[in-house]
């Protein structure tokens, strides 16, 4: 990705809260069932919360049951970086943002469908944002079209 973003700690500290630093900076995680989306069901994108990155759609989001947003497959090709983590003695995949290299969360080879996959992501990681026609159809409208 050519247009990587790199900022002083101190920008980040600014304008990340205290967990969304301490998870996209500092390889957190946010404890299961906390997370404002795991449990998120309508319809739109989640972005990187470090940068604003389309990171995955919500037609890829399943309910795994693990206790942090699930997702079978990233938005598009290169939507995510991932590397090996050795960390707590485990071998994982992690997760990370190509344009701001915010830890996401980590990838596992269990997920129930075609791609086999599960990225479990942490909610402080994200910001979802809800597509217009969601928008209308919540408010009572008709969906266009």
């Amino acid at each position: 990705m050519d247009d990587k973003i790199e900022k002083p700690d101190g920008e980040w500290r600014r304008v990340l809260s205290p967990e969304e630093y301490h998870v996209l900076r500092e390889k957190g995680t946010e404890r299961p069932f906390t997370g404002k989306y795991w449990n998120t069901h309508g319809e739109g994108v989640y972005r990187c919360a470090g940068c604003g990155l389309e990171l995955f759609v919500s037609g890829a989001k399943f309910d795994s049951g693990c206790g942090w947003p699930s997702f079978d497959a990233p938005a598009a090709e290169g939507a995510v970086a991932t590397q090996e983590d050795g960390s707590y003695g485990m071998r994982r995949t992690e997760v990370m943002c190509p344009r701001c290299g915010g830890h996401l969360g980590h990838v596992f080879d269990d997920g129930p469908t075609a791609t086999g996959l599960r990225y479990c992501i942490n909610s402080a990681a994200l910001r979802f944002e809800a597509s217009r026609s969601a928008n209308i159809s919540e408010k009572g409208n008709e969906k266009p079209g």
